[in-house]
């Protein structure tokens, strides 16, 4: 199990802290699963938006080092699929035959470049030169016995996956308790083997 760090929490009380923020959470690693969320990403970017990826589970393989370069796209189960070339669907029954998921990720693959989108690892360096933030979860990282040395380099840390929720739910309940005269705890329960704490 890795060390944990200190949450990164917003200020509820701080105007400072104001501002348009969005939180992508990128948990697939197929290669059009992975598109959606850097896509928007790199829109609100764009627009002026606070901007943080947060990869979890099969996201991994997007900032993986030996899975980045590598994303597959599998037409399996994927009725939506079909052709380049007008309105031509793939049969569900072709879909799980020798060679189509090669063929499909190459067919994807191409169409995407057509268009001049980046590659995953291409589109990460994009993210984070525009100011974008990207995290891995803690235990994504532990179930795959991946460390930081692991992930592409732009990833700035690994989040516990209830630290943060945790240290913002204590942060806004003692913005709520300086203005209420109702008094809010947080009483967590025992998830990982600590004491419950008030």
């Amino acid at each position: 199990m890795t060390a944990t760090q200190d949450a990164i929490v917003p200020k509820f009380d701080d105007e400072a802290s104001e501002g348009r923020k969005l939180a992508i959470i990128c948990s697939k690693g197929n290669l059009d699963m992975a598109y959606p969320g850097l896509i928007l990403a790199n829109a609100a970017l764009g627009e002026g938006v606070e901007v943080h990826l947060f990869f979890t589970f099969w996201g991994f393989d997007m900032i993986a080092k030996t899975r980045m370069h590598d994303l597959k796209f599998s037409p399996t189960g994927n009725t939506a699929m079909h052709m380049p070339i007008g309105d031509v669907r793939i049969p569900q029954a072709l879909a799980p035959m020798p060679g189509m998921q090669p063929m499909a990720t190459h067919m994807l693959k191409k169409q995407i470049a057509d268009l001049g989108v980046p590659e995953v690892p291409d589109f990460l360096e994009q993210i984070v030169a525009s100011g974008g933030h990207l995290w891995a979860c803690r235990m994504s990282a532990d179930m795959n016995h991946l460390t930081m040395d692991d992930l592409y380099d732009g990833v700035e840390a690994m989040a516990a996956y209830d630290g943060p929720a945790l240290a913002t739910a204590a942060e806004r309940i003692k913005a709520v308790n300086k203005t209420s005269a109702t008094k809010l705890r947080l009483i967590t329960s025992n998830t990982q083997g600590k004491k419950p704490s008030l």
